[in-house]
């Protein structure tokens, strides 16, 4: 009986020796834990941004190519040294909390201007002789806008890779939350709270018909007029569109579209063709038009469209892209159209 219980105190001990050992290895191991993610808070933030602009962790941990634990740890270890909760896991969509609002419009620009260093900084050295720019735009812009701008740029930096992202609405709007471009140069209705919006120029509506048309010599012309001819129109899903539908419902007058087509040169061939008649914004309206075409001002009926530069809030534009603004007007960024903003996920 002694001997037995002799037998079970060493075993005790034993026990009790070993979970003290595993209690310190688990000790030592998380000091090391904090010690290393505690070390590097720029990898805690571009986490962090990278989780808030991605909606998931398992997308920022694919972005950043590590694992969604190492993400979950760098969260972790920066709201423990902040003392916060910066986003509300619970849901199956990242919810930041109001602090976490606040570091993300503190660590966005930081984070990018990160990645973006090595080029600004041979782009200062070199006087932008080794960097690259992405402008998203439309066929229009891209067509009646932007050519004497890019021959300026392209002479005064001529080895700046640049790219002209031919994109229109949803899908430059994600280009620009994606950071696939650095800035876009279009027109824009509606403006969300992510995007900052800088008109620089404005275009007045145009009705163009062909040169025999019944309406071509009258001068002033009515909503009622265009009644009765079909109506050549970009796609629904594009601004002049929904535009050209919004003043005709307000002003409750029917209309019908003959025809759908992208382009405002193919909308300009048609209708000199007789295919129907359109409303158009002035960017496309050349002095070579007057040959084949009428032009009358509509903007007693529709408003003006404007154009210039659209960014996402919070971006940190690299050189290239502020010597490009500068060209479109200078002293552009010096208003408050680049301030912080989220995505509102």
């Amino acid at each position: 009986m002694k001997n037995s219980d002799g037998i079970q105190d060493r075993s005790k001990k034993s026990r009790g020796s070993a979970t003290k050992k595993r209690a310190a290895r688990e000790a030592s191991a998380e000091s090391s834990g904090r010690y290393y993610y505690k070390g590097n808070r720029h990898k805690q933030l571009r986490a962090f941004v990278s989780v808030v602009k991605l909606g998931t962790l398992t997308r920022a941990a694919e972005a950043l190519f590590v694992s969604q634990p190492t993400i979950s740890l760098q969260l972790q270890a920066l709201e423990r040294e902040l003392g916060v909760i910066l986003m509300d896991r619970r849901r199956r969509r990242i919810n930041l909390t109001d602090a976490g609002e606040a570091l993300y419009e503190l660590a966005r620009p930081l984070v990018e201007g990160w990645e973006t260093l090595d080029r600004d900084f041979q782009a200062k050295v070199k006087g932008l002789q080794a960097g690259r720019l992405v402008i998203a735009a439309g066929t229009s812009t891209i067509q009646y806008l932007l050519p004497e701008l890019v021959r300026r740029y392209r002479a005064l930096f001529p080895a700046v890779r640049l790219q002209l992202a031919n994109v229109t609405g949803k899908d430059g709007m994600a280009l620009l939350r994606a950071d696939g471009a650095d800035f876009a140069v279009g027109s824009m209705l509606d403006v969300p709270n992510d995007i900052a919006w800088a008109p620089v120029h404005h275009y007045d509506p145009m009705l163009i018909m062909p040169l025999d048309h019944p309406l071509a010599g009258k001068d002033n012309i009515t909503l009622e007029d265009l009644s009765p001819y079909g109506l050549i129109l970009p796609p629904q899903r594009l601004s002049t569109y929904r535009l050209v539908d919004l003043v005709f419902q307000q002003s409750q007058v029917s209309y019908h579209v003959a025809i759908e087509v992208g382009g405002w040169d193919v909308i300009k061939e048609y209708v000199a063709m007789g295919m129907g008649i359109s409303i158009v914004t002035g960017i496309c309206i050349t002095a070579a038009d007057s040959t084949r075409l009428v032009a009358r001002n509509m903007n007693q009926f529709f408003p003006q469209r404007s154009y210039g530069v659209v960014m996402r809030k919070g971006k940190f534009l690299s050189a290239e892209a502020r010597a490009f603004i500068d060209l479109i007007r200078p002293g552009l960024l010096t208003r408050d159209y680049d301030e912080p903003g989220h995505s509102g996920r």
